[in-house]
């Protein structure tokens, strides 16, 4: 009996999300992505207002029926004093790195963002040279490499310069699909956190266990996990719940 309902417990944990947000989605009225909203929420104080350094990760839901389960994330860097906050992405489309395509605290196609890390003054300060070198050395930066699943998409690239600056403990959210493919081919390595380790199996399946991460199962990008170090669960297409 306990073997059978094991198995099953994780099938409900794995699927069930997903199902109920898919759900929803499709009972929702249509959707045009092309003239969806992008301006700024307010989230980010002008730059002239802000003089310090300020580094910010955001993820909002991405477009379309992506959105049920996947999140897009970007990097914002402003140094000391700069006139302007810096946004990169990467897409699919143009230019694969954009920078300052879209507002840095802006909607993705309709869909206000969230802070996932925030970082000012001398720590952001810290963070953002090591976090432009990654930028610039980003392997995945020609046109035809992005691949939407399992990557290397945007949550790669980002989760390769958060990786740049595993002292910052930054952690992307587990929807963030992409961030679990191993940019450097290898099955074993450091967890981007360097708390720990992650294996993985081209980004189809893997597994990272680390102090910042928790314990994180990564099945075809969907992620369900514990987090130790701030209490809490993660599950697929709905995100991180606790503390």
């Amino acid at each position: 009996m306990l073997r059978t309902l094991i198995p099953l417990c994780f099938l409900v944990l794995f699927f069930a999300p997903a199902a109920v947000r898919a759900a929803l989605y499709w009972r929702a009225p249509a959707f045009d992505w092309r003239g969806a909203d992008r301006s700024a929420t307010g989230l980010l104080p002008s730059a002239a207002a802000h003089s310090a350094a300020a580094v910010r990760v955001y993820a909002a839901p991405t477009v379309s029926w992506r959105g049920i389960v996947a999140v897009h994330c970007w990097l914002v860097l402003k140094e000391a004093g700069a006139s302007r906050y810096d946004r990169y992405d990467l897409t699919a489309w143009g230019n694969p790195i954009r920078l300052n395509g879209f507002a840095p605290d802006g909607r993705w196609f309709g869909r206000a963002p969230e802070a996932v890390f925030s970082a000012d003054g001398p720590a952001a300060a810290a963070l953002i040279p090591r976090m432009r070198a990654a930028i610039d050395t980003y392997r995945w930066r020609n046109q035809g490499d992005y691949r939407a699943w399992p990557g290397p998409n945007s949550n790669t690239f980002v989760q390769t310069v958060l990786a740049a600056v595993p002292d910052s403990g930054a952690v992307l959210p587990p929807t963030a699909i992409g961030k679990d493919f191993p940019v450097d081919g290898t099955v074993l390595a450091w967890a981007p956190s360097r708390t720990g380790f992650r294996l993985s199996a081209g980004g189809y399946v893997g597994l990272t266990v680390a102090w910042v991460e928790g314990i994180e199962l990564n099945l075809l990008g969907g992620v369900i996990g514990i987090d130790l170090r701030r209490p809490g669960i993660k599950l697929p297409a709905v995100g991180r719940i606790g503390v």
